[in-house]
């Protein structure tokens, strides 16, 4: 028998339902300890499965629990009611928006990683929030192809204000997420900065009035 025809012998990959009980005790091990203090082994243990069969399909912890995070999550709907404020009422307290205790709990589990492991924090923004973001975006550009965005606002700075705004007052100030605050902050804070048309002064312009 020549080298090429001895048979190539494979270790069968995780998928199916062994697969979705391994992501489902990644986000267990998530919850219970966060992902700086989750390791495969634990996951491993808490799957009853061997380390070596989670390493058949992922490479590390950062690809399972990506992984995990988008087993339960689907593709964000863009809401399309013809109106900026029922289009983010709509996005942000449904399912996966900011009144999902899952949605923030899983935020919550990952947020000091985000700034402590970069290939996780790629990771998560390409994979998981990126998605997201997306759908805030397009939400923001059919508003003002309808015209109610005012000339100069810059959509880049609005469009992720409100989640900025909602997760801030969640972590920093310990006031839980519900569809009060957000259409509360969307009717006091976003929908006027949406309207308003932006000052054109800048700080150039007020140093050299200023010594002129």
């Amino acid at each position: 028998m020549t080298p090429s025809s001895e048979p190539v012998l494979t270790r069968p990959r995780v998928e199916g339902d062994r697969e979705q009980e391994i992501l489902d005790a990644t986000l267990e091990v998530l919850g219970d300890v966060g992902y700086d203090r989750l390791t495969m082994d634990a996951v491993a243990t808490r799957a009853k499965a061997s380390k070596a069969t989670l390493y058949r399909r992922w490479n590390g912890k950062v690809a399972l629990v990506i992984d995990a995070l988008l087993s339960v999550k689907s593709t964000p709907a863009v809401p399309d009611t013809g109106s900026l404020r029922e289009d983010l009422i709509q996005s942000f307290c449904g399912m996966g928006g900011l009144t999902d205790e899952q949605s923030v709990g899983t935020f919550a589990a990952v947020i000091t990683a985000i700034s402590r492991d970069a290939e996780f924090a790629e990771a998560f923004r390409r994979e998981v929030i990126g998605p997201k973001a997306r759908v805030a975006q397009e939400i923001f550009e059919r508003a003002d192809a309808r015209g109610e965005i005012a000339p100069g606002v810059d959509l880049s700075l609005l469009a992720p204000a409100l989640a900025g705004i909602v997760l801030h007052r969640m972590y920093l100030i310990g006031e839980l997420p519900d569809q009060d605050l957000i259409t509360r902050v969307i009717d006091q804070i976003i929908l006027p900065a949406a309207t308003c048309r932006p000052q054109t002064s800048s700080v150039n312009d007020d140093t050299t009035e200023g010594t002129s």
